[in-house]
């Protein structure tokens, strides 16, 4: 079964919005009811049976059940008979809240992620339609249970063979902007890409956003750092309003339009870059870097404006919708080991940007080095045919993408 997500841009009517927003505060409350129980019934078993807390306890019934999914789904009946507000909200979005909180006490048991937290105002975004008994879009038009037609623009048709299975309505920028997430399924099973053809490996780093392993290099892009001034005037400007005014609101919404203008011009950029680079190989290897923990050094902001995780993300997505083969590779000593006779040239300074080696007197830049060494450790567990029949320019140069002013 081969499931995609296609994202759409829809203009619901001013009324629509206000009810979705209503929808969404209901969720949030829902949520907040949900995890509350969950945290009340593991408060009132975390005392053991011949001890005693000496603060307080949790009283509650031995004769309760674990609120899990199932339990907590069949009471959501019940909680609707005592609280009308419930009824507002389609059944099945009630359905999934519900699901979408246990989804996350899942992860955090399987220690992926940490314990639930409740969720304030404004911080839940989305709700999810799980199931349609036909297509909803038709005519530009897609129709929400409860909400009515809404417009949409179909950028790109729904590809032949794929239904609709179900719809998740995401709020952005403060309500302003609307999107709707169409997930379409097909019954068809598509095989993971086997390692073919030519490879090449990629070193990522701030000077040069990206370099290859055939000195393909791509200028960084630092879409954060160009409109921080921007941003802090804006920003300024809205900390000087009273708060919840509509002069507030009003500028509130202006720093999150431009944040939401530099997710996108990141984010496009990351695709762009990522189809350059599969329209050149037909294998691509890259380091397994923790960039979590890269991000929260002194260059932690323009890691963070880089968005390497995304990008890495992004390009195994491409390479897997084109057939292309993408694999991890270990990152230790990259840049300490010669890519021609793996020797150890020792640790280098951040300002050393040229690789010698004095063994076979190969001479390189350092971030080429790494990519040619990435390469070579991708190549090691394979066998490849015609693994370096084509190669770009060492000249070519992938400008980034500039933002508007």
């Amino acid at each position: 079964m081969l499931t995609m997500n296609y994202t759409y841009r829809i203009n619901p009517t001013i009324e629509q919005q206000e009810l979705m927003l209503v929808w969404m505060e209901t969720c949030r409350r829902l949520y907040n009811k949900c995890l509350r129980d969950l945290k009340d019934w593991l408060n009132s078993r975390k005392c053991s049976l011949h001890s005693c807390s000496l603060s307080r306890e949790y009283i509650m019934s031995p004769d309760i059940l674990f609120p899990s999914y199932l339990e907590q789904k069949r009471q959501l009946t019940q909680w609707k008979k005592t609280n009308p507000w419930l009824k507002e909200v389609h059944s099945q979005v009630t359905q999934d809240c519900v699901k979408r909180l246990h989804n996350t006490w899942e992860r955090f048991k399987s220690k992926k992620f940490g314990f639930p937290r409740f969720k304030k105002f404004g911080r839940y975004q989305s709700f999810l339609f799980p199931q349609f008994k036909e297509s909803p879009i038709k005519n530009g038009l897609i129709k929400l249970p409860k909400i009515g037609q809404v417009e949409i623009n179909l950028h790109r048709p729904i590809p032949e063979g794929f239904m609709v299975k179900g719809v998740r309505i995401v709020s952005r920028v403060r309500g302003a902007v609307w999107y709707a997430v169409v997930t379409i399924q097909c019954d068809v099973k598509v095989p993971d890409p086997l390692p073919f053809g030519r490879g090449i490996g990629i070193d990522i780093g701030l000077e040069s956003y990206l370099v290859t392993s055939d000195n393909f290099r791509v200028e960084p892009a630092r879409f954060f750092r160009d409109l921080q001034s921007r941003l802090k005037v804006l920003q300024r400007k809205a900390s000087r309003k009273n708060k919840r005014s509509k002069n507030w609101g009003k500028a509130q919404l202006k720093v999150a339009k431009l944040h939401h203008q530099i997710s996108n011009a990141r984010k496009n950029f990351h695709f762009q870059t990522s189809h350059t680079l599969c329209d050149q190989a037909d294998m691509i290897f890259v380091e397994d870097i923790n960039f979590k923990m890269t991000a929260r050094g002194f260059l932690g902001k323009e890691m963070l404006d880089a968005g390497f995780g995304q990008f890495r993300d992004l390009l195994s997505w491409v390479c897997w919708k084109r057939g292309k083969y993408f694999a991890q590779v270990d990152h230790k000593y990259t840049s300490q080991i010669c890519p021609k006779c793996n020797a150890h040239t020792g640790k280098k300074e951040l300002k050393e940007r040229q690789h010698i080696c004095l063994e076979c007197n190969y001479s390189t830049t350092r971030d080429h080095a790494s990519a040619e060494v990435i390469l070579n450790r991708g190549l090691e567990n394979i066998v490849p045919t015609d693994c370096r029949e084509r190669k770009l320019s060492v000249e070519s140069v992938l400008p980034g993408i500039a933002i508007s002013r």
